[in-house]
């Protein structure tokens, strides 16, 4: 199920704001799945794929999205793996918008999903020689 902070806009940080405290962002991280907060300050997840072609074409459509938003994830691809890390540059941390962002992302997962009627791929470096191109 998707949040409904994936229906809301995120709203550009002017800085001067101080970032959510845990017992402030503890409501709004309960409403995403698989999302870790790290050092109070960052919201990382992991999302798998099957191969290196779709976690690229994952990448591509959250660039979409972070555009349109005006809210910019770091983004590492790896083979089969995309790792979101979200946090409001300007504050040092964490703001609404970086959970905002979060549910828009996971939502654009699970359509993804359906879509193409996948399933998400093995954890990264789980796949076998013969995917390799026969390179261990």
């Amino acid at each position: 199920m998707v949040s409904p902070l994936a229906d809301r806009r995120c709203v550009p940080c002017r800085g001067g704001v101080p970032p959510l405290t845990p017992a402030e962002f503890a409501p709004l991280l309960a409403q995403l799945d698989g999302w870790q907060v790290v050092e109070n300050q960052r919201l990382v997840k992991s999302f798998r794929f099957r191969n290196f072609r779709q976690a690229v074409d994952f990448v591509n459509a959250i660039t979409a999205i972070a555009e349109a938003e005006g809210h910019h994830p770091d983004l590492v691809v790896r083979w089969g793996e995309v790792r979101v890390e979200l946090w409001t540059h300007k504050i040092r941390g964490l703001s609404e918008s970086d959970f905002i962002m979060a549910a828009k992302i996971d939502r654009l997962y699970q359509e993804w999903l359906a879509r193409t009627g996948a399933t998400a791929g093995p954890a990264a470096g789980a796949r076998s020689q013969a995917e390799a191109g026969g390179k261990p």
